[in-house]
């Protein structure tokens, strides 16, 4: 796949007009409809006028293919922490309504077991001895300062999270930083539970956080790895279509070399010329 292209095909080409005119001449084309300008992203030329322009040494980092692909996975990783910061902050919203009434909450659930009772023997469930009713009627006699607690806690992660999604979603850099570290934080705690009881959501959860703090680690070069931010930058940059191309324009022309006459050897300094002439005969020199 052209991630280039794709992207182009989506989002428009982008143009930038350099204001020194030996760049201006490598983006640019003379065609019977016009000039036509050379796409930095995917190379391609097209009619339209450039929306961005300034000196070449200011001109912002393309994204381009593993650039691009890159970005991809960091937004799909954003996405990911956005619905996480949905769910838990929902969870503690929950909790702390919950611990505001809790004893009538706890009435309605005994009344409505009742209602429930004649259900559930009708399929031989036993709702007195039920691990879920367990649990629930064990959450009505917590402490509500305990409660709180536990909906600040939750509270606190989802706004772990949002910050997370925001800084892989922007692609900053400190938001790399940020999701790596928090994440790996959290992974004793997912291997615990774990330990307490297995299930498909928490294993695919530990591998997807796992990969994502290697791939963090690895691609955007943190903490010094692969040759850390420098690398890092030069790797963005490396695929610029003027990377090769933005070479300083010299102030004042170069010397050019001092043609020489037939025979004689290149370099030769001019005082050389004069002894040389100086020596020869002088019938030659008067011409008798």
């Amino acid at each position: 796949m052209d991630w280039n292209r794709r992207h182009c095909a989506r989002r428009g080409h982008y143009l930038f007009n350099p204001d020194e005119p030996r760049y201006r001449e490598l983006l640019t084309a003379t065609t019977p409809a016009g000039p036509a300008w050379r796409c930095l992203r995917c190379g391609d030329f097209t009619l339209s006028v450039p929306a961005a322009g300034g000196p070449a040494a200011e001109l912002p980092v393309v994204l381009r293919d593993k650039a691009l692909r890159s970005r991809l996975i960091m937004r799909l990783l954003a996405i990911e922490r956005f619905f996480r910061f949905l769910l838990v902050g929902l969870g503690a919203f929950a909790v702390w309504k919950f611990a505001d009434s809790q004893q009538s909450l706890s009435d309605l659930f005994n009344q409505d077991l009742t209602i429930f009772q004649p259900v559930a023997q009708h399929w031989s469930y036993d709702l007195n001895n039920s691990p879920v009713v367990a649990t629930i009627q064990k959450a009505f006699s917590f402490k509500r300062s305990t409660l709180i607690l536990a909906a600040s806690a939750l509270a606190a992660y989802a706004v772990i999270e949002l910050i997370e999604g925001i800084g892989l979603w922007l692609v900053k850099r400190w938001g790399e930083y940020f999701a790596m570290v928090a994440t790996s934080l959290f992974l004793p705690v997912e291997v615990y539970e774990l330990t307490e009881k297995l299930s498909v959501f928490k294993i695919g959860t530990l591998v997807l956080n796992v990969a994502a703090v290697i791939y963090l680690l690895l691609s955007k070069r943190l903490f010094g790895l692969r040759g850390g931010r420098e690398a890092y930058e030069r790797e963005l940059t490396s695929s610029s279509l003027l990377d090769l191309d933005l070479i300083p324009v010299p102030t004042q022309p170069l010397p050019q070399p001092r043609p020489t006459l037939t025979g004689e050897p290149a370099g030769e300094s001019e005082s050389s010329q004069v002894d040389r002439h100086t020596d020869e005969p002088a019938g030659d020199r008067t011409g008798g």
